[in-house]
């Protein structure tokens, strides 16, 4: 197969690993792969909101913590859950138009 869906451990869902040009796949492999993506992309909403709310936790525990080492540790695990958030807003945005340069992500 010339193409996958490969889960990325830091978004939490399959990203699509693309090995042609877009324009190479058949007219059915573009449809399957639409299909999967639309279908991985409805969860993402989710996903966010499940990042959300451990962001809002984690600013909690910043709120309350008193050991300086601690509270760094804490605003940059929330930056980096602010940043997966983001990319998972990139990805959400990329629907009928999947092409190889993404897959190269």
């Amino acid at each position: 197969m010339t193409w996958a869906f490969v889960i990325d451990d830091r978004l939490g869902i399959p990203l699509p690993q693309l090995d042609l040009e877009w324009e190479q796949y058949s007219d059915r492999d573009r449809s399957e792969i639409l299909l999967r993506w639309e279908e991985i992309r409805g969860t993402i909403p989710d996903q966010v909101k499940r990042l959300e709310q451990i962001i809002i936790k984690k600013q909690g525990q910043l709120n309350v913590e008193e050991n300086f080492k601690l509270s760094c540790e804490l605003n940059s695990e929330i930056a980096e859950l602010a940043a997966t958030i983001n990319e998972l807003h990139l990805w959400f945005r990329v629907n009928q138009d999947i092409t190889a340069s993404a897959s190269h992500h």
